[in-house]
């Protein structure tokens, strides 16, 4: 498969687990939540659009930003920022992110996300959006006079949640008295094997660069079992 026909590929994938970040209309709002979302009809349609879109900004970064270096990005995490963002905005502005989306309106994102759980760092303000489909349990944080003890009570509870692997997800300076809106997303993905390569086993062999001339030597995971690849498809 070449990659121009990769990227037209259309995969329901299964339903993901993602971190989130989530401003409305009424004031400084920022959401983090760990969801799983089960699978219907309208979910799955939701998925695949998720999915153009998310290989469309792949395509897009390789072409612009990646320069020939290897690259990991959350297509999700973008996904599920904007997707938040539109429940916030209207007109024009809420327009071109469901077009962006491949989505009708914001009812459609917000069922994608009905099951999550999310802490919520915010002004005292209503949160309609919030509570009704993304099931917030509001803490109220001074935003305009607190700036950066909002930005430590955020980094406190990524380094609580991620057990001290991410422990700065808002870096020094990141807002002021004048902020209004801080969108940020924290992602540590930690990966299980149905079928485990043994550690003794690793070799190092020849690992060809993306540039197709360069070549390093690399620990490589070796198994002589029959393996198998599949994908979502």
């Amino acid at each position: 498969m070449t990659l121009s026909s990769f990227f037209k590929t259309r995969c329901p994938l299964p339903p993901p687990r993602f971190t989130s970040i989530h401003n409305n209309n009424y004031n400084n709002i920022i959401t983090l939540s760990t969801s799983v979302v089960p699978v219907t009809t309208d979910l799955r349609e939701s998925v695949r659009n998720q999915t153009d879109v998310g290989l469309r900004m792949t395509n897009h970064l390789f072409q612009t930003k990646a320069d020939g270096q290897n690259m990991v990005y959350s297509p999700l995490s973008i996904h599920v920022l904007l997707s938040l963002t539109a429940a916030g905005t209207k007109g024009a502005t809420q327009d071109e992110l469901l077009s962006f989306l491949k989505s009708k309106s914001t009812a459609e994102l917000n069922s994608l996300a009905s099951n999550l759980v999310p802490l919520v760092f915010a002004d005292s303000s209503p949160r309609e959006v919030v509570d009704t489909f993304y099931k917030g349990v509001p803490k109220q944080i001074d935003f305009q006079n607190k700036a950066e003890e909002a930005r430590t009570e955020v980094n406190s509870w990524a380094a609580k949640e991620t057990k001290g692997l991410i422990e700065e997800v808002l870096p020094s300076r990141t807002g002021n008295s004048s902020t209004r809106l801080i969108l940020a997303n924290a992602l540590y993905f930690k990966g299980v094997w149905d079928n485990e390569f043994h550690e003794s086993k690793t070799k190092k062999y020849v690992f060809h660069l993306l540039n197709g001339r360069s070549n390093i030597e690399a620990p490589f995971m070796t198994s002589h079992d029959e393996q198998f690849i599949s994908a979502f498809c």
